[in-house]
């Protein structure tokens, strides 16, 4: 009971530091101005990836984990989703690197969801999300530069079968009642939101302007990856793998 206490109150704590950090890393990007050297470029400069990195830590410290090879590659994805918050962030246009850089951490995210999930296990499951990202596309496609279609129809497909396969997994594991499931359901929620984020995100770049739209970017992307470090915590009663 004690060690569940400890485990609740470490995880408390890390999830109000990401809450702090993330609204300063959303002020920041508010109130900042076209002055590159204001304060609150510096605010939201320092705590965009620094709240990537407390929900990195959150992966980090959880225990008991769904599995060696689940958290193995969910804190590789969280790293290189880092590192594109990094690129995305700076006054400079590095919107390639940073797509590269949210594309690797989406194909560590679909590694993890594979270790113990067969692929398209639920077909139209996948296809439903795969579907989603195929009409964001076409919409956007005439507003979308030449140069940046294919990186971004990759980063789509991507993105989709990741969200597919987290909506796969979680609907496999409530089925059988698997003592997984909870972590499973918290996979999809970070999946499917990530989705929304990249969604906004996108629609704001090659058609917007959208109001607010940084501010529900950043929130909806923290949200996503608060839920995807969150389900490397696993129930009681599921079994460790490696």
């Amino acid at each position: 009971m004690s060690v569940e206490l400890s485990q609740r109150s470490w995880r408390r704590r890390l999830t109000l530091a990401v809450i702090v950090v993330a609204i300063g890393a959303i002020a920041g990007e508010l109130l900042a101005t076209h002055d590159f050297g204001n304060g609150w470029w510096f605010l939201h400069w320092c705590f965009k990836p620094l709240a990537t990195i407390w929900i990195f830590a959150m992966a980090w410290c959880a225990q008991p984990v769904v599995s060696v090879h689940y958290r193995r590659w969910i804190l590789a994805g969280i790293l290189f989703s880092c590192c594109g918050d990094v690129f995305l962030m700076l006054p400079v246009d590095l919107f390639v690197p940073g797509l590269l850089s949210f594309l690797l951490a989406h194909l560590c995210f679909l590694v993890a969801f594979l270790g113990d999930s067969r692929f398209a296990a639920r077909p139209f499951v996948l296809l439903a999300a795969l579907g989603y990202g195929a009409l964001n596309l076409q919409l956007l496609w005439p507003s979308i530069p030449s140069p940046l279609r294919l990186p971004v129809t990759v980063y789509v497909t991507v993105l989709a079968c990741m969200a597919g396969q987290a909506a796969v997994r979680a609907r496999v594991f409530a089925l059988h009642d698997d003592p997984r499931r909870r972590s499973a359901t918290h996979a999809v929620i970070g999946a499917l939101v990530f989705m929304l984020s990249d969604s906004l995100l996108a629609w704001n770049k090659f058609r917007g302007p959208i109001p607010l739209a940084d501010a529900g970017v950043l929130a909806t992307y923290y949200l996503a990856m608060w839920c995807i470090a969150r389900s490397v915590q696993r129930d009681d009663r599921a079994i460790e793998t490696t």
